[in-house]
Formats: structure tokens, C-alpha cells, sequence
């Protein structure tokens, strides 16, 4: 299987790696959020309402109904459950969602936010921050809210609740198989303050106790380390194809060249050896839950 074309303007906020920042908005008007607005406004036409009467009925401005119409603004996970109950589509806007909430990652992440979505195994290494997957509400505000250059509020909104429900997949059923190494400086970095960082460290106890998570941390005092090129996910799609995903600055690739993705197999295989175990990890998150 050939390797994929590098894609430029990578975004570290959004990705299956590391998830560090995030700055690109929604592409405007992109394919899945014209076909949405298209199907949305045919709905509303059929139910004989205009926008202003539909836009009140919901509690959304005429601008705003408008610009969902036109693929212009991703709509909210809620707005499409009222939708399509008020209008009476049938779920056909509900079996839109999925689709329609990627519409917000950048380009090239959409292929892997749906593979991750999907994926039986995710195996992560992070190095800056706590993966999206394992982050709280407020962790991923902060981490948003320091992105330079600045985003909107807007932006930051429709970013966090992307990331957030993204962590579906870690109760999907069948359970996925998914493991995480982490930094020990992560985890005593306070990004958004004391506060923040408490319930993120109470959030990573909980996500260590699911049955199909394992979170490892890699202390700063190791002698070795396999991962010094830095962070990358692993990963297995239900056809058993194995995938690997790796960000950096301004660039971001999906592997399936077989050479390639074994390779970061062998660098993960050996972070699991070289960091601690999922029971000494816990104790070590307790540690500093408690010096916090």
C-alpha cells in the first residue's frame, strides 16, 4: 500500500497524536457542510417555515439558520437532534452528524478522525499534552484558548466539543483496544491553572480504571527513551489494517506503507518496556493529584 502524500499546515489540536493546538478553522462551505445545509433547508422549505420561524422555534438567529444552510458555520451537535425532530426528516439530518462534526477538523485530519473512529486498536505516544482523547472540557479550552495565532470563541467552542466527542470511541461497542504513553512533564505542566489540571489528573484515574484503556507514563529520569523523534498513534482498522499517524509543525501524515508503520511499532513496543507500568502510572497520577 502506497504512502500517502505529505499534507501541509498540519494542526497538532486536533490529531490523533499529541493534540496540542489547534489553528484552522472549518473550511468553509465543505463538502459535507453544503450537503447538510442543502438537506437542511429542502426539510425546512417542505415543513413550510420560514427562517426567521424556524430560527425562533429552535432559539438560533436568522444569520445563523442561514449559515448553516450555506456551509458556512459547523452546527452543533444539539441543533441537528432539534432539527430533524422539528422538521420531521426522518433522522435523515441525525445520520448526517458524525460526518458533519469532522467537518471541523482540518482537511487532512478527517480521514484520521474517522479511522480513529473505527479503529479495534489505538495505541498513543504524547509528549506535550494530555491526548484529546483523555482531556476534560476545561483542559481542552486551555489548550485551545493559549493557541497563537489567537482564535475566536467561536472557533474554541465548536473545537472543544469536536475533541470531546471525539471520546466516544473509548466506550464504543465492541471496545476498542486502546493504550497511552505519556510524559511524566505532562502531567506536572498546569496548563490552565491548578484547578484545570487537578480534574485532569482526577479524568486520567478514571479513563485507567476502563477495561480497555492503559495509560503508561514515561518518568523524566529515564536513561532511555525510544521515542525522541516524538509523538505518533498507532492505528488497527476492523479489515486489519495498520495505520500509523504522526504530526509535527506544519506538517502532519498517515502511514500505510508497511516499512514505515513498523517501524513506529517497534519505537511504541519499546516506550511500553521503557516507561511504567499501568498500576505504577496510577500510583505516580495519585501522587500528584495530591500535591496539587
Amino acid at each position: 500500500m502506497s504512502e500517502p502524500t505529505r499534507r501541509p499546515d498540519g494542526d497538532t489540536g486536533d490529531g490523533t497524536g499529541d493534540d496540542t493546538t489547534s489553528g484552522h478553522a472549518p473550511d468553509p462551505g465543505s463538502g459535507m457542510l453544503r450537503v447538510f445545509g442543502r438537506q437542511l433547508k429542502r426539510f425546512r422549505l417542505r415543513a413550510g417555515l420560514e427562517r426567521p420561524e424556524f430560527g425562533a422555534r429552535l432559539g438560533y438567529s436568522v444569520s445563523t439558520i442561514a449559515a448553516y444552510e450555506q456551509g458556512r458555520r459547523v452546527p452543533p451537535p444539539r441543533f441537528i437532534d432539534q432539527a430533524d425532530e422539528l422538521l420531521d426528516a426522518g433522522e435523515v439530518l441525525k445520520e448526517m452528524k458524525e460526518e458533519v462534526a469532522r467537518a471541523q477538523y482540518p482537511a487532512f485530519f478527517r480521514d484520521a478522525a474517522r479511522l480513529e473512529a473505527e479503529a479495534v486498536e489505538l495505541h498513543v505516544y504524547d509528549t506535550h499534552v494530555v491526548n484529546g482523547l483523555l482531556q476534560t472540557e476545561e483542559y481542552a479550552r486551555a489548550v485551545f484558548t493559549m493557541r497563537r495565532p489567537l482564535l475566536g470563541e467561536e472557533t474554541i467552542d465548536e473545537r472543544v466539543q469536536a475533541r470531546l466527542a471525539r471520546q466516544g470511541v473509548l466506550a464504543r461497542q465492541p471496545l476498542p483496544t486502546i493504550s497511552f504513553v505519556i510524559e511524566e512533564s505532562v502531567l506536572t505542566r498546569p496548563l490552565g491553572g491548578e484547578a484545570v489540571m487537578r480534574g485532569q489528573l482526577e479524568h486520567l484515574l478514571l479513563c485507567g480504571q476502563r477495561r480497555n484503556v492503559e495509560i503508561q507514563v514515561m518518568p523524566n529520569r529515564r536513561q532511555e527513551h525510544a521515542g525522541l523523534a516524538g509523538p505518533f498513534t498507532l492505528i488497527e482498522t476492523v479489515e486489519g489494517r495498520r495505520i500509523a499517524y504522526v504530526e509535527a509543525y506544519n506538517h502532519s501524515r498517515l502511514y500505510t506503507e508497511r516499512k514505515s508503520v513498523r517501524e513506529l511499532e517497534e519505537q511504541y513496543g519499546l516506550l511500553r518496556a521503557q516507561a511504567l507500568t499501568p498500576r505504577e502510572s496510577l500510583d505516580l497520577i495519585e501522587k500528584l493529584l495530591g500535591a496539587t
